[in-house]
């Protein structure tokens, strides 16, 4: 039967508004944040739906980031909180531990956890997704989960004015609200939503801040201390400058850009051999990627290039460390704005790169052995993430788009200059951006460029940061890509801060659903009523941060030989968390390995003579109180112990442990070992004073 336009449009129209699945709270994103706002709305009473485009919730929290970054938790609570009682809760069983015992993590881990607090930070991947899913599944009101659901980036964001009506994926399924939060780390529902938002860093004078823009002479960590040559050929520019360098330049220092820090992927490894994969070289291997890292090891950094973090039951949380490790530094520039195509190849390229390295690190024969044995050791483990092939789900995608409203986060609110008063969580990690780029020296070597980290006081996270500027989108909050400067933002991003956001967003989109109001009209008092009586924290005083003093070889007398230039056995921690160290900071033997670890210094003395030493080191009371150190003389050898917990006499930095006749040239040296010790033993660097 024959039927006209007039009598099918409106059965096309009845059909597509059949499809349009409505609800109170729409939250786009699975992250942790995302997790965490539907389960609020739900406890509040609404019905919310959890719109996840992949195939798993809780992103890096249940994707391999379980060595949680906060700083000072006492800034964390409410349903965050919550989740990491639920992990606590989850080891205290007997059964939960099956490679080793609650006590033996423990001792290797060193957890300090006041066992009254009830919490734990530290956990397998698959126990997150088990506590996730669990909180879902009790939530008092209604979650609809969707998996496997992407935003249409053509037409995927219908408004009408200022308000969203309702999203559309790319499979044309669509869902109405009253409120909708985008807890992406990406951002494209707001930027779809024609929010205004920024990727890569901005000036310091926009702010007026110090420590955004190019970063050239700050980036001191994670730091090549070799000359490396960068051209595919040495010493020929003509031959072609080898991968992963960018040879413009950085740009101009404090200058502002479109870069972003680099990606990785938290690998899950463990030591215990049943439950241990070795690592594949990938079938894209490509040699030239590598010949860096190689160049590197061949100049005299054997540093292991990595830091895996002790979890239960002898796994790790594995994250980047020093100058060439799992960062694919430079690798992701396109990657917040990019298409869905473009954004897939980017992710394969870091996955590619990541398997490259390890299976370099293991077995290449020009890295060093004691290297290659480390990376043989540990491999990824056989039972967490069965559906991807034991690889980590989630990339670490540390800063994509970040909103711009009509309150911009700042170092300034990290240190507490500016103190909001509209608080809706609390940040409390170091400013933390990780390399942005390498390029090439004036000088013909290759330098990374951007790592920054810098301490904070915690402080509170303004509720102007999460929702836009009214004349954009009143329905819309974003806890994820909040409005922040690229170096406040570093501090934020933070797994358990995220959570606090997602919840206090959803907290602020059901308020302003029951009041009747946009999103930036909700009565301030109620929210922060409400807030604090799901127990979030929204603010404390804490100590003043000691001023930071890095001490400069080029400011003292005589010969100095950094930590990095000692010889090593162990000593493979490195920090710059103390507030007084020696050039790019020190390391330190992880309170472990005692007896097996030391550090050899050996200067280059231009004359023989007598020459006062002093050891350098950060102190804190958790040092050793008895560090062994032997001087070799001219005239034999001396033997002194030094108390690390002291505050040393010179510059808060150096110790003064005698005064000894030297020999011209390299034959004389100091060495500190861990033998005998109890507490962390450090090593910074040690100087000789020529004595007339």
């Amino acid at each position: 039967m024959w039927l006209s336009p007039w009598i099918i449009f409106p059965l096309l129209v009845a059909v597509s508004q059949a499809a349009v699945a409505s609800y109170d709270v729409v939250v786009y994103g699975g992250t942790s944040a995302g997790v965490v706002a539907a389960i609020q709305a739900a406890r509040m009473g609404r019905t919310a739906v959890l719109i996840e485009p992949t195939q798993f919730l809780g992103g890096l929290t249940t994707g391999g980031l379980g060595a949680t970054d906060i700083g000072n938790k006492r800034a964390i609570g409410g349903i965050s909180r919550e989740f990491y009682s639920r992990i606590w809760a989850h080891y205290q069983k007997p059964e939960s531990w099956l490679r080793q015992t609650s006590e033996e993590y423990r001792q290797r881990s060193r957890m300090t956890n006041d066992p009254a607090d009830r919490t734990q930070w530290t956990f397998e991947p698959h126990v997150a997704t088990a506590v996730f899913d669990d909180m879902l599944r009790v939530v008092a009101g209604p979650v609809t989960v969707v998996k496997g659901e992407r935003l249409d980036l053509a037409r995927g964001v219908v408004k009408s004015g200022v308000r969203i009506e309702r999203i559309v994926m790319e499979s044309g399924r669509a869902f109405a609200g009253k409120m909708f939060i985008d807890a992406t780390y990406e951002g494209d529902l707001l930027a779809k939503a024609g929010v205004s938002y920024h990727v890569g860093r901005e000036a310091n004078a926009v702010y007026g801040e110090t420590i955004n823009g190019v970063q050239a002479a700050h980036t001191v960590s994670h730091q090549f201390v070799k000359k490396i040559d960068p051209y595919v050929k040495p010493g020929d520019p003509k031959s072609g400058v080898l991968p992963g360098i960018n040879p413009a330049g950085p740009g101009e220092e404090f200058s502002g850009d479109r870069k972003i820090q680099a990606y990785n992927f938290r690998m899950c490894t463990t030591d215990v051999p049943e439950n241990r994969l070795a690592w594949v070289k990938p079938a894209s291997y490509d040699p030239q990627w590598f010949e860096l890292l190689l160049r590197n090891f061949e100049a005299g950094d054997h540093r292991v290039p990595w830091n895996p973090v002790w979890m239960p039951n002898r796994k790790t949380d594995t994250n980047n460390n020093y100058a060439i490790s799992t960062d694919f530094i430079g690798e992701n520039w396109e990657y917040p704005e990019a298409d869905y195509a473009t954004r897939a190849k980017i992710w394969r390229a870091h996955e590619d790169w990541q398997k490259g390295l390890m299976w370099t690190l293991a077995y290449h024969p020009r890295v060093p052995e004691t290297v290659r044995a480390e990376f043989q050791r540990l491999g990824l483990a056989k039972d967490e993430f069965n559906d991807n092939g034991h690889w980590p789900r989630q990339m670490y995608v540390r800063e994509a788009r970040r909103m711009v409203s009509e309150y911009v986060m700042s170092e300034r609110n990290c240190q507490r200059a500016e103190v909001v008063t509209d608080s809706v969580g609390m940040g409390a990690y170091n400013m933390d951006s990780h390399n942005i780029q390498r390029y090439i020296t004036a000088e013909g070597y290759v330098r990374n460029e951007g790592d920054v980290q810098v301490s904070v006081r915690p402080y509170p996270i303004s509720f102007r940061s999460l929702r836009p500027k009214a004349s954009e989108c009143t329905n819309l909050l974003a806890p994820t890509c909040l409005s922040a400067t690229h170096i406040a933002f570093g501090s934020i991003r933070m797994e358990p801060v995220f959570m606090v956001l997602g919840q206090s967003s959803a907290t602020a989109a059901v308020q302003a659903i029951e009041q009747g109001v946009r999103i930036q009209e909700i009565d301030p008092a109620r929210l922060k009523a409400r807030l604090e009586s799901d127990g979030q924290v929204l603010d404390f005083e804490s100590a003043p941060l000691a001023p930071r003093q890095v001490v400069r070889k080029a400011q003292l007398s005589g010969v100095v030989v950094d930590d990095l230039d000692a010889m090593r056995t162990g000593f493979d921690r490195n920090s710059a968390a103390h507030s007084t160290y020696l050039e790019s900071g020190y390391h330190h033997d992880d309170n472990a390995r005692k007896g097996s670890q030391t550090a050899r210094f050996v200067p280059d003395l231009p004359e023989s003579g007598y020459y006062q030493v002093l050891v350098a080191y950060p102190w804190n009371g958790n040092r050793a109180s008895n560090v062994p150190v032997v001087i070799r003389h001219a005239d034999g050898e001396a033997k002194v112990t030094v108390d690390q917990k002291k505050k040393p006499a010179v510059r808060n930095l150096f110790h003064p442990v005698g005064t000894f006749r030297f020999q011209k040239g390299k034959s004389g040296y100091v060495e500190i070992s861990n033998a005998g010790t109890e507490g962390y033993v450090a090593i910074d660097g040690v100087q000789w004073i020529p004595v007339p």
